[in-house]
């Protein structure tokens, strides 16, 4: 799918986070992980009641909060940094013979015009085979989705390739669970320590919590 992300350099002389860069880059394993749980009661009701996917619709408030989000924007590319002005998604997707293929749905102003988009890639996927590699599965302007719908979870890793350039968020999705009337969502984001610390991944909770409770 043709959509074009603007971005822009960032100047690492005056960012504030340059030299917090320079030093996590170095690192074999620079990504840092946070599970924890965010309340989908309100968003599960409203999706069964107006007859959509509730899987598209939390999927649609966490890019919502990201583009929201400076420090979720910003990705490393030949030792530079850039911030991207917007950000879309980058999914596996089930077969019915239970192998899984990439996806890309671009964020769009609206829920509506999002799921447009997610069902037609969807569609095309259903009836792929392989990975489904593509120039979609290579860019930087995405965060790396999947969801584990079977069970939920209080931790999780992920497989990586250590000697190629990565700071794309990972975040995955667990099955709900009850308790005292409520529904938890488990969440798992992975991001680069050079773009981000824990205070800004519990600015986009808070801002994804928010969107899922409108």
């Amino acid at each position: 799918m043709s959509v074009k992300s603007k971005k822009t350099r960032v100047d690492l002389t005056s960012w504030n986070r340059s030299e917090h860069f320079h030093f996590f880059k170095e690192f074999d394993e620079p990504f840092f992980g946070i599970t924890t749980h965010v309340d989908c009661t309100k968003a599960y009701h409203r999706s069964k009641n107006e007859g959509f996917s509730f899987y598209l619709y939390y999927l649609y408030q966490s890019l919502r909060a990201i583009n929201e989000s400076t420090s979720f924007r910003y990705r490393m590319e030949s030792e530079e940094v850039w911030l991207y002005e917007r950000i879309h998604a980058s999914t596996t997707l089930l077969r019915e013979d239970k192998t899984f293929a990439f996806t890309f749905v671009p964020y769009t102003d609206t829920f509506e015009e999002f799921v447009q988009a997610a069902r037609l890639e969807f569609d095309d996927a259903m009836n792929s085979t392989g990975l489904r590699m593509s120039e979609s599965t290579n860019r930087a302007d995405v965060i790396h989705y999947s969801s584990i719908p079977w069970f939920p979870f209080t931790a999780i890793s992920h497989a990586r390739a250590f000697k190629f350039e990565d700071s794309i968020p990972k975040f995955t999705f667990g099955k709900f669970q009850e308790e005292n009337g409520n529904k938890k969502l488990p969440v798992s984001l992975h991001v680069h320590h050079g773009m981000m610390d824990g205070y800004h991944v519990g600015q986009f909770l808070e801002l994804f919590q928010q969107f899922l409770l409108d």
